[in-house]
């Protein structure tokens, strides 16, 4: 892609901005970068393009014509962008996780424990992220959309379905009415064009997005049907239909996605939902009939 007349950002605040309004317009590979910049801003103004393109499996010129389709000269000019902002920015992931690796080694650590140190440390990483990142005024947005709904419709496919079978266990022990929307029968998006005006969807889906997932999303937002999203980044194609969207970037793992972040993020939604109950409104015993040992 060659270089255009655009402006260059003067701020990281800027330059996500623009990313974003000329996301879908964008090649397959510049929307690689793109995702891989807004995710790991410290990690862009920290390493080498050399470095970060082999993370990504890029050739380096290719971030180098992404800066230049925003105006800059080059990468290097770019990355200064990125070095601005790292003078008041937290820890990005990948430094985290590092850090908590060095916590957590113990000299010989190998095989499938070295695996585990490995996994608990991302997720360690991801969890301290998220509380970090987390903004108030948008789990207060959720649970008032959580509270209001007559029925909240939950969405989640591939590996992010644990997340919403979750959701729908604990809205049914909160007395709440809640529907899982599943791939069974290939009725997913039939069942979505059920959702009414005074319900919620509550849809999850990371990289790579359940097609079924997204464009369920696309349509009940079509309807004004409010949607609270969870997903990997402000580029998900999630975003767009979301009117509260919770972003829990994380570095793919080589075998399975991590869900430590996002079921926690979803049992504090629930916590808030049933703190809101508090009042006396909430059944007082589980509506699930459960088996206890004598």
């Amino acid at each position: 892609m060659q270089a255009t007349d655009t402006k260059q950002p003067g701020s990281f605040e800027a330059l996500i901005t623009e990313i974003h309004a000329q996301y879908d317009d964008l090649s397959k590979t510049n929307q690689q970068i793109a995702v891989y910049l807004t995710q790991n801003p410290n990690d862009v103004a920290m390493n080498s393009v050399n470095s970060i393109a082999e993370k990504q499996g890029v050739h380096p010129s290719s971030f180098v014509r992404f800066a230049q389709h925003f105006g800059y000269k080059g990468f290097k000019e770019l990355q200064g962008i990125f070095r601005q902002r790292l003078n008041t920015a937290a820890p990005g992931f990948e430094t985290r996780a590092e850090q908590m690796k060095a916590r957590l080694a113990e000299a010989g650590d190998s095989g499938v424990r070295g695996h585990l140190l490995d996994l608990v440390a991302n997720d360690l990483a991801s969890l301290e992220q998220l509380v970090s990142d987390i903004d108030e005024k948008d789990l207060d947005r959720a649970i008032d959309l959580l509270e209001a709904a007559d029925c909240v419709y939950l969405i989640g496919q591939l590996r992010s379905e644990p997340v919403v079978v979750l959701l729908r266990y604990i809205l049914t022990m909160l007395g709440r009415r809640a529907v899982l929307i599943d791939a069974a029968g290939g009725l997913a998006t039939h069942m979505g064009k059920v959702i009414g005006e005074s319900d919620v969807l509550l849809a999850v889906s990371f990289r790579f997005y359940a097609k079924e997932v997204v464009n369920t999303a696309e349509e009940v937002a079509a309807r004004g049907i409010p949607i609270i999203a969870i997903s990997d980044s402000t580029l998900s194609p999630l975003a767009k239909s979301a009117d509260v969207l919770f972003e829990v970037p994380e570095r793919e793992q080589a075998f399975s996605r991590s869900l430590a972040a996002p079921i926690c993020l979803a049992q504090a939604l629930m916590l808030g939902l049933a703190a809101r109950q508090a009042d006396g409104t909430a059944p007082k015993a589980p509506l699930i009939p459960v088996v206890s040992a004598p």
